[in-house]
């Protein structure tokens, strides 16, 4: 297989190195770049982006990132609240009015970004299309009883969070989560991710392959299987279009708006973006968040046992924290770091 493409300053040569081992060692395709001060120092390509077909990973090639759409979801928020249009500490009921069902008349704002709802499930068993149906899965989650006294505890919210979250921006701004980061933060920074992904783009997607994702998974995987009804198998399964084989590669996945799971990108896109944020907000002229805003979402809101991963998780607004007590969920060396990963990109 040959190295990688693309460039990278000589201060990371380190990067190049380890990126082309991994394309020749695990034979998968892949791209990776890194912004230090409002610049690009690597921004680097390689492998297969379909490895039936052997077609090559280009400049170009989009990948889904998953749980990382949080995060591009999360900065609409933030924009919203920068702009006075969003209280974080107001109830959800002041902008969503019938998400007062079922006791949740009080429940902030915050509780939704900080994985403190207690709405990572839903308990009626629903059909695989309403994965891809808004207005279902909203009215769905408005309609449910939280697992949880919300912000007694958290658990990670793997699905549902991007229709809280982004129904609450629908509501605010008129316009759809996906429509909203488009014009407000894609369009301006140039940005090559999407969440909704027109047609014309399936042809640069990569495909994925299943790997092994650790003891992290084989352990969601058993508490799925002892207990399908609880609150662990409906926040994975429910709707089940999440485990049906190849949905990823439908078009159906691909066009619909879910805010924490089907962003599609490339590595530039996803750096550049965090760029912006690791400049102060500002980029190429575009302010894109404020210092205030950048503080909201490092500000710890969630820290200790998660109720649907099983193991101890920090959380800010919106934003995965590291946990310096765990190497494995160390984002980096800054106390202030935030951001949302996902490892199932990889073809």
């Amino acid at each position: 297989m040959s190295g990688p493409q693309g460039e990278c300053d000589p201060t990371f040569q380190r990067v190049r190195d380890v990126f082309a081992d991994l394309l020749d060692t695990r034979e998968v395709g892949a791209g990776v770049a890194v912004w230090v001060r409002g610049r690009p120092v690597v921004d680097l390509w390689g492998g297969l982006a379909d490895r039936k077909a052997a077609r090559p990973w280009e400049r170009d090639t989009l990948v889904p990132v998953y749980s990382t759409t949080k995060g591009m979801t999360s900065l609409c928020a933030h924009r919203l609240v920068d702009r006075g249009e969003l209280d974080l500490d107001a109830p959800v009921t002041h902008y969503w009015p019938e998400f007062a069902a079922a006791g949740k008349g009080a429940m902030p704002v915050r509780f939704l970004l900080s994985h403190r709802a207690g709405l990572a499930a839903l308990r009626a068993p629903l059909p695989t299309e309403a994965m891809y149906d808004w207005e279902a899965m909203t009215r769905a989650l408005a309609a449910e009883r939280p697992w949880w006294t919300p912000g007694e505890q958290h658990g990670y919210h793997a699905l549902t969070f991007g229709w809280l979250v982004g129904e609450v921006v629908r509501r605010i701004s008129g316009k759809s989560l996906g429509t909203f980061f488009r014009e407000e933060i894609a369009g301006p920074l140039g940005l090559d991710l999407h969440i909704g992904l027109a047609a014309e783009n399936d042809a640069r997607c990569a495909s994925l392959a299943t790997i092994d994702e650790g003891d992290g998974s084989q352990r969601i995987v058993a508490a799925v299987m002892n207990d399908p009804p609880g609150l662990v198998g409906r926040a994975f399964t429910n709707p089940p279009s999440m485990v049906a084989p190849g949905y990823a590669k439908t078009r159906v996945w691909r066009g619909a708006e879910i805010p924490a799971a089907n962003g599609h990108a490339t590595a530039r896109a996803v750096a550049r973006a965090y760029g912006a944020l690791g400049n102060g907000g500002l980029l190429d002229g575009y302010r894109l968040l404020s210092r205030e805003g950048i503080d909201r979402c490092c500000s710890s809101q969630s820290d200790g046992s998660d109720l649907v991963l099983g193991v101890h998780t920090r959380f800010g607004l919106g934003y995965m924290l590291s946990q310096p007590e765990s190497e494995g969920a160390r984002i980096g060396p800054n106390p202030r770091a935030f951001g949302h990963p996902d490892r199932k990109s990889v073809v």
